[in-house]
């Protein structure tokens, strides 16, 4: 009978962040505005790198995937938290679930992989500029793009592989906003220690790798940097790394608190925030962050917008 019932479960239902009506409408205005922005900042960036010749460089391909990927990652997320802070019944089927489960995390590992790329990409613009071009060819963008994917395929489909070894109560409520690994795994009948240890080795050596290279990459940066005599040109190097050491601090910060704490210590409350922080506050800040603080963005914002005006009158 136990096993029955285990069985049976076609849907979860998601505690999200409160259960009074007043405070949820007042959510929904705060995410959706957090959405729209996300949606309008992210596509924004990527038609208008794709739209200005000058910006077609590397730095500026990987940049527009970056709001991609963070515009996907959002998307996994949000819409489906607020139809649920619109519902009276917060459920996602045990399909959705899973889907939700496995895209999150292809986008979220992809990121990580992506901001890794990036600051390779730094390093060599500002290290080896003489043979940047070569070193960064459309080839080899395109091929460490693809294997940013890749891992972030090859690591969802290990995590999404253990997460079907588990069953589940017949009455399965997730203390969550979404279908996060930890809230499933509490919610279990079977033993998820093994699940546990894959999603800690995996994640613990995805964030190894990328922020060894990341460390590495500015280290050698910073010294180049050093080194250059002109003030003007020690700002300009400084400018091009200031954006994505945000992002890079913001987003592997919350990873890291989310998912390398021993499970001891994990309170689903603060987890909500920092899983907030990261699949929904995060995307939307990336586009702000480089756009604002990136001379070569607001300069092809300007043109776009002289270009319109031209044409309006």
């Amino acid at each position: 009978m136990e096993k029955e019932n285990q069985s049976m479960v076609t849907e979860f239902s998601l505690s999200g962040f409160t259960v009074h009506l007043e405070l949820q409408v007042h959510l929904l205005g705060v995410f959706l505005s957090i959405y729209v922005i996300t949606v309008v900042g992210n596509l924004g960036m990527i038609l208008l790198i794709r739209s200005d010749s000058r910006l077609h460089t590397p730095m500026y391909f990987f940049l527009s995937n970056l709001s991609f990927v963070d515009f996907s990652l959002s998307s996994c997320i949000t819409p489906k938290l607020l139809i649920n802070l619109l519902a009276d019944r917060k459920v996602i089927s045990y399909a959705g679930c899973l889907s939700q489960f496995y895209f999150y995390v292809v986008f979220g590992t992809t990121e990580g992989f992506r901001l890794a790329v990036m600051a390779y990409d730094r390093y060599m613009a500002i290290c080896n500029p003489l043979h940047y071009r070569i070193a960064m060819s459309h080839r080899v963008c395109v091929s460490l793009i693809a294997g940013c994917y890749l891992g972030g395929i090859i690591n969802s489909a290990v995590h999404t592989g253990t997460m079907l070894r588990l069953s589940f109560c017949e009455i399965s409520v997730i203390n969550h906003f979404y279908c996060e690994a930890p809230p499933l795994y509490a919610i279990s009948c079977t033993d998820t220690n093994i699940n546990s240890m894959v999603i800690f080795a995996f994640t613990g050596i995805i964030i190894l790798v990328t922020v060894t290279s990341i460390v590495v990459s500015y280290t050698f940066i910073l010294a180049t940097i050093l080194k250059i005599r002109s003030a003007k040109g020690r700002h300009k190097a400084f400018s091009t790394c200031a954006s994505h050491m945000t992002a890079v601090s913001l987003f592997y910060g919350s990873v890291a608190f989310m998912y390398l704490r021993p499970s001891s210590k994990h309170s689903q409350d603060v987890d909500k925030v920092a899983s907030l922080f990261y699949t929904v506050v995060t995307p939307m800040l990336n586009p702000l962050i480089y756009s604002l603080r990136n001379k070569e963005v607001k300069d092809a914002l300007k043109r776009v917008m002289k270009k319109k005006r031209d044409i309006c009158m």
